[in-house]
């Protein structure tokens, strides 16, 4: 819970900035997540499509 000295919007931003500064500490680890993030969702967007693709009469 927050403190009642606490502005409702500022609890967030806590967050926010702990997640940034784990993100600069952590940089290259953080781009790699990202990385391997980007690529399985992209495989995994082309594996769906291929798995999709019309069966045209030839």
């Amino acid at each position: 819970m927050s403190d009642p000295a606490t502005p409702p919007g500022q609890e967030n931003s806590s967050f926010v900035k702990l997640a940034m500064r784990n993100m600069v500490r952590k940089g290259r680890q953080s781009l790699l997540h990202f990385g391997l993030t980007a690529v399985g969702l992209c495989g995994f967007l082309v594996l769906i499509a291929w798995l999709g693709r019309p069966s045209l009469p030839g």
